[in-house]
């Protein structure tokens, strides 16, 4: 038998908890569409000027929102930037796997995966957009190590699954796939940043020549111990 006083306090309590929930939903809402125009309105600045330190009154002008807005979210502007930064990488990481996914075999894979870390310095706007990152990298990574390691697994995990599933066919009996990804990732992105600090479009068969260099190091041979085993 239903308790006569216990039925309408259950109402109400359920009619409670939907109004804070949906005052919640809003609030996500809003906070979300917050921090994507801050960090569309930062991206769009520092690929406007080529600066990656954009005045935090510029970014609220361009976003259209408040100072108050900006530190509901980050704590300071290297924080946003991180958050740029994150956004950008997704971004590349999305775009090689697009690359890599039609490939036929691990070798072209490969090499799609080094053309497309490369446009970042080929492409003029890709570069104009890369730049001011290259140059701040290393000042991030010491603010924000987790963000920034984060940030560098996302672009080598595409490489190091193409390894993981090749290391056992030749010429790839070597490969340590996780250790081959990173080296490969900073082999590959120093290059970039080098090409970009100078300013200087690198032609495709600079391309060609990283692409070898780097299947030459994935591709080395089976060291044999004194024992004879590997």
């Amino acid at each position: 038998m239903v308790n006569p006083v216990s039925a309408p306090e259950s109402s109400s309590t359920g009619r409670v908890e939907r109004v804070v929930e949906r005052a919640i939903e809003r609030r996500r809402a809003v906070a979300q569409d917050e921090i994507e125009r801050l960090v569309g309105a930062a991206f769009t600045l520092i690929e406007r000027t080529g600066n990656l330190e954009p005045k935090v009154s510029d970014i609220l002008a361009e976003a259209g929102l408040s100072n108050q807005a900006f530190y509901r979210h980050f704590r300071s502007k290297h924080e946003l930037l991180v958050a740029v930064l994150d956004e950008g990488i997704r971004g590349l990481a999305d775009y090689l796997e697009r690359r890599m996914s039609t490939s036929p075999d691990p070798v072209s894979a490969i090499r799609e995966w080094v053309r497309g870390m490369a446009l970042q310095a080929q492409d003029p706007n890709g570069a104009r957009a890369s730049r001011p990152f290259a140059l701040a990298r290393g000042r991030l990574a010491e603010e924000f190590p987790a963000e920034v390691f984060e940030a560098q697994s996302t672009v080598t995990t595409p490489l190091e699954q193409v390894l993981e599933r090749a290391k056992s066919s030749a010429p790839f009996e070597s490969v340590d796939p996780a250790a081959d990804a990173e080296t490969a990732y900073h082999l590959v992105m120093g290059w970039v940043q080098a090409r970009l600090v100078e300013s200087r479009i690198p032609d495709d068969a600079e391309v060609e020549r990283l692409e070898t260099f780097v299947l030459g190091g994935l591709a080395r041979p089976v060291v044999e111990s004194e024992e004879g085993g590997r």
